[in-house]
């Protein structure tokens, strides 16, 4: 058989739809019994020797791209932002009232939506509330969404000022053809010409956004757009299949189904993305991100502190994420909970004094195990037999029967042991989310669809 039948084949074999895993269990499985009582109680038993990764959800944008899968709604004013932020200070005081003991923030992330578009007084009203509330360690990552249609050099200001230390920008795709196709024209002089003023401004590391399985992308024209990225010199790459899901976000009925790839030409356009990736030097880190081998997301992947939550993959080793927004999802030792979605329904909750918090999940020992093993098989790609002995006893002595019987019945080489451990091989990367899912005791009880694996 040759190579390309065989990946070919790889590629309809394991390109089911499965979760992402940013959470074990996954988000469809939250329940609404899950209230503000909880949050508050888990945010009361934080102490001084935890730390905390912020995040801000603006769930705003001026344009509706027809691929986002965000949470977000578009405005052409800025009225609706304004009232916004005013709830969003609100929450940050009352999570804040919250927190037991003194952690020390790590790391502030503001996503959407389209974080850039808070005109600068307001982000700099908001990182201000954030530092008066909380304790940041001496040097925090603070990180932002960016549409670089976005941009203008009050803002640039702005985010210096905050303290802005890395930003992700979206690219996506630079072809004008495939940018028509889903509503997102953006020229790649725009794109340089935005990251040349961050970098200008003292921002220390660029991540940009890249997607495959776009409709008229072609091996060509995505070979293309990887070729500029390169040129632009990013640390990071963060490298998306798209997930055409028009029965959760509508507007993703204005694209034409018949101008996306089918599983075989996702999978081919993403192994040559990944090659053309590593081949300019960027090192593989877990299944879609790719950095530069100083960069921090690649030292922690070497030395097994990688990762993996809401945001994707991460070398924040904070022990509790905060969620504030509209939406956002939060993480601690005893669970996860988000927001309410609908900004109306959200700023009431604050209106009232309330955490909005819509449902969570309550962790149980079990969870917390296979939560622990699958984050090592996708951040990892391997899975030891002794630490997960000596983190959870009895409890891992189940979960490495099923790894064994995994890699038993595995014919294509995509998981093997290999002495104390278990082994993701470079043929199984890409497929790590259906491994992943084999140790997922909860997949099947739920009716929610995923995105396909590829």
């Amino acid at each position: 058989m040759s190579n390309s039948l065989a990946t070919t084949s790889l590629a309809q074999k394991y390109g089911a739809p499965v979760p992402r895993y940013t959470s074990y269990p996954t988000a469809p499985h939250f329940s609404k019994t899950i209230e503000g009582a909880n949050y508050r109680s888990w945010l009361g038993a934080l102490d001084d020797a935890d730390t905390l990764s912020l995040y801000l959800h603006v769930p705003f944008c001026d344009r509706l791209c027809w691929f986002c899968g965000c949470h977000t709604k578009q405005t052409l004013r800025y009225d609706p932002i304004a009232t916004y932020v005013e709830h969003l200070l609100e929450e940050i005081d009352l999570v804040a009232e919250a927190v037991g003991g003194k952690p020390k923030v790590s790391g502030v992330h503001f996503g959407g939506g389209s974080p850039s578009m808070l005109e600068p007084d307001d982000l700099k009203r908001i990182v201000a509330r954030l530092r008066k509330s909380f304790t940041f360690c001496e040097k925090p990552e603070i990180s932002i969404e960016i549409d670089p249609g976005d941009i203008t050099p009050d803002r640039v200001a702005a985010m210096a000022e905050a303290g802005l230390s890395r930003a992700s920008i979206g690219v996506q795709d630079f072809d004008e053809k495939v940018q028509e196709a889903i509503n997102r024209p953006q020229s790649f002089e725009l794109t340089r010409d935005v990251i040349e003023s961050m970098r200008e401004a003292g921002v220390h590391s660029v991540n940009l956004d890249v997607l495959y399985g776009l409709p008229h992308q072609t091996e060509a024209t995505l070979g293309a757009t990887i070729e500029q990225v390169v040129s632009l010199a990013p640390d990071r790459v963060a490298l998306f299949g798209y997930a055409h899901v028009p029965w959760m976000k509508t507007h993703m009925k204005m694209i034409d189904e018949s101008a996306l790839a089918d599983i075989e030409g996702r999978f081919a356009q993403a192994q040559l993305a990944a090659a053309l990736l590593v081949e300019a030097g960027f090192e593989r880190i877990g299944f879609d991100h790719f950095a530069r081998p100083n960069d921090t997301m690649a030292i922690a992947a070497k030395n097994g502190r990688l990762r993996r939550n809401f945001q994707g993959y991460t070398d924040d080793p904070a022990s509790a994420l905060i969620g504030m927004g509209a939406s956002a999802i939060g993480e601690t030792a005893q669970g996860y909970v988000q927001n309410i979605v609908p900004t109306g329904l959200y700023m009431a909750a604050i209106k009232e004094g309330r955490l909005p918090i819509a449902k969570g999940f309550a962790l149980g020992p079990e969870d917390i195990a296979r939560r622990w093993v699958i984050e090592r098989l996708m951040c990892d790609m391997a899975l030891s037999k002794t630490a997960a002995t000596e983190k959870f006893g009895k409890l891992a002595e189940a979960i490495l029967l099923e790894a064994a019987e995994l890699a038993r019945n595995d014919e294509d080489g995509l998981f093997v042991a290999d002495g104390d451990v278990f082994l993701v091989t470079e043929a199984g990367r890409p497929f790590v989310r259906v491994l992943a899912a084999h140790f997922d005791t909860y997949l099947k009880q739920g009716k929610a669809r995923h995105s396909v694996a590829v």
